[in-house]
């Protein structure tokens, strides 16, 4: 090529410019439009105001036609959503011990009067907010109404649970639907629905769940300009997110807030923006002195439970910190997100590169839903990154980002299928029968949701014996006060002591693990006034993982005693086959479990059904999970 025919730094300046004032006249129009709270008076891109005849429609105008046949009724797509939560609240297993240990057991605690306890919530380290727990006891104390049967409780809770989630994506549905494209927002609910990382996110009782939820909530805030920005109201929400949740999901808030920050430059509103920013931060402190209040009341004694979290995980020092309870390789989070949203997650990786070239090349596409998509799509990419540089890693780190993902997938879902679509003879793609085109572009999607409903049902026939085998207690004459279950080598799989009779307590027998197991809330009643386990110091309590001897029982004194055998384990001196002992225990209930270890990658990853036309090497293999009763005689 000819260096004459390459543009000049004057050009180049110039095109900035250009797209500059783009920018700012579309960014000046839309938010004076929005300001008046009439969605019809808000100006469309550039391209479809520049018409000659006003009386024929455009492409784009048919092209906005077409996308509002997409647009769905919200009580709709709340039920669409609610469904799926709550199939997830009544059924699906409980993936991590943090949920039981760290939030279960304390809200049992409150409502019943003992549980079991963490280091995290002794005053010494305080990591941990009774806030976010007593709004949950509160949900619990009032399904009791109708039900004594604490796991009616626990089931009201994640239903609850699911239902709050339903209405925050509802929510985003929505705005997406109107900032973006219906279509999007289908891609978007498509995205959710069909995504096992959703279905168990949806649910727990988690942090990072709760502030999955309050991102979800922000980034719909930030999304919507309907009656002018509504900064302020999504600042309130990460706020709410990070101090009743995980402090550190405030840095989603920075790519949102940078957007703000631009366009306020553009358009001369900081100091509007100031304004929005404060409002913001007050109603953020408001929530964090509450939670102070209450924190408070039961450590007896002033906390910030935010920064105790951030001062240990990251300046904990030497032999703390979140690293010694294991580490990961940089790509896990990529693994587990490609397993959980399969071609969700390639789709929200492609979504930035997509949305760059809309901007950069030149066309059609209005610059400036494309520069806001674009600051939408960022915080994603920045969490994968912050967190995949962390050694310790969990699956639940990722939850507050699952709204940014399916986001990105739909927008970059939508982009391809804008591509492809085209009927445009002078392009490629446009000479393509449009039955082929479709069919390229259906089988991929409907097997991204094959796959991910397949890994769904998958994990719920796997894994859902811990939460199945504890019914028996319920069951007259089972259990009297006094009776313990011991927990050894399943100690991280308890779903929490809403599965056990009132009296009936769980208690730990020594097993390979060799880290610091919970305590128990103290139950002093006379003197120590209203919950006294909150605040009173728990003996042998550490925040480095260490042992404690005093947490174990002697199995000698179990009464009943839960219990795993798998064809690829015989077990070991500390961790043997107590079911082979049938001189002193009996099978008072038990559930097919999968075994990890003689299943291939194929049938721990989905779901395979147990027929012939399934090759050997990938049928999955079964164990069996067991609750044990000590014989009232050796035999």
């Amino acid at each position: 090529m000819e260096s004459s025919q390459l543009p000049t730094n004057d050009q180049k300046s110039a095109a900035d410019a250009s797209m500059k004032t783009s920018l700012a006249e579309e960014a000046s129009e839309r938010k004076e439009a929005a300001s008046t709270n009439d969605e019809s008076t808000v100006p469309q891109p550039r391209i479809i105001q520049r018409r000659k005849n006003p009386r024929t429609p455009t492409t784009s105008q048919s092209q906005q036609a077409a996308a509002s046949r997409f647009a769905l009724q919200p009580i709709l797509i709340f039920y669409v959503f609610f469904t799926v939560n709550t199939l997830a609240a009544l059924y699906a297993p409980i993936q991590d011990c943090d949920e039981v240990f760290n939030y279960w057991e304390p809200t049992h605690y409150l409502q019943h009067g003992f549980g079991l306890e963490t280091w995290e919530y002794s005053p010494e380290y305080a990591i941990r907010s009774w806030l976010y727990i007593a709004l949950h006891s509160i949900v619990s104390s009032f399904a009791s109404l109708f039900s004594s049967q604490k796991t009616f409780q626990f089931y009201a809770v994640r239903t609850v649970l699911g239902g709050i989630c339903a209405f925050t994506e509802m929510r985003l549905f929505v705005t997406i639907g109107k900032v973006l494209n219906p279509r999007v927002a289908i891609m978007f609910m498509l995205a959710v629905v069909t995504s096992p990382g959703f279905f168990h996110a949806s649910a727990a009782f988690l942090p990072s769940s709760f502030s999955m939820y309050m991102v979800t909530m922000g980034l719909a805030s930030f999304m919507d300009w309907k009656g002018g920005s509504n900064a302020n109201v999504g600042i309130m929400w990460f706020g709410i997110g990070a101090f009743l949740g995980w402090p550190f999901v405030a840095a989603l808030v920075l790519p949102l807030y940078a957007q703000e920050v631009l366009f306020a430059y553009i358009t001369g509103e900081g100091v509007e923006l100031l304004r929005r920013t404060l409002d913001g931060v007050t109603r953020s402190t408001i929530v964090m002195l509450l939670q102070l209040c209450v924190d408070a009341f039961f450590y007896h004694m002033p906390t910030v439970v935010s920064y105790n979290i951030v001062a240990y995980n990251i300046f904990g020092g030497s032999g703390r910190g979140p690293n010694i309870f294991g580490t990961e390789p940089w790509d896990f989070y990529f693994r587990n997100l490609l397993l959980n949203f399969n071609l969700w997650f390639i789709l929200a990786l492609l979504c930035g590169p997509i949305l760059m070239l809309q901007i950069l090349v030149p066309g059609k596409q209005s610059k400036f839903t494309a520069v806001r998509a674009l600051f939408f799509a960022s915080p994603f990419y920045m969490w994968l990154t912050i967190f995949s540089l962390q050694a310790h890693k969990e699956e639940r780190f990722m939850y507050p980002a699952y709204p940014f993902l399916a986001l990105n997938a739909a927008v970059a879902l939508h982009a391809i299928l804008g591509y492809v679509g085209t009927s445009n003879p002078k392009t490629l793609v446009g000479r393509i029968p449009a039955r082929l085109k479709l069919v390229f572009v259906m089988i991929p999607v409907l097997l991204a949701i094959d796959v991910g409903v397949s890994r769904t049902v998958g994990l719920l026939t796997a894994y859902r014996a811990p939460l199945k085998v504890y019914t028996v207690l319920s069951e007259p004459g089972v259990t009297k006060p006094g009776d313990t279950v011991c927990l050894g080598k399943e100690w991280y799989r308890y779903p929490s002591s809403y599965f056990l009779p009132t009296g009936v307590r769980a208690k730990f027998i020594k097993s390979e693990f060799d880290g610091l197991l919970p305590g128990e809330f103290s139950e002093a009643k006379i003197g120590f006034g209203l919950f006294p386990g909150t605040w009173l110091v728990p003996a042998g309590m550490n925040d480095q993982n260490i042992a404690d001897p005093s947490k174990y029982v002697d199995v000698a004194h179990c009464t009943f005693l839960v219990d795993s055998s798998f064809p690829s384990s015989n077990g070991t001196t500390l961790e043997p086959v107590y079911a082979q002992d049938t001189r002193t225990w009996e099978k008072l209930s038990c559930e097919p479990f999968l075994d990890n270890a003689a299943t291939s990658l194929l049938g721990r990853a989905l779901w395979l059904p147990n027929n012939p036309l399934v090759p050997e090497q990938h049928r999955r293999v079964w164990g069996e999970y067991c609750l044990l009763q000590r014989r009232s005689k050796a035999i």
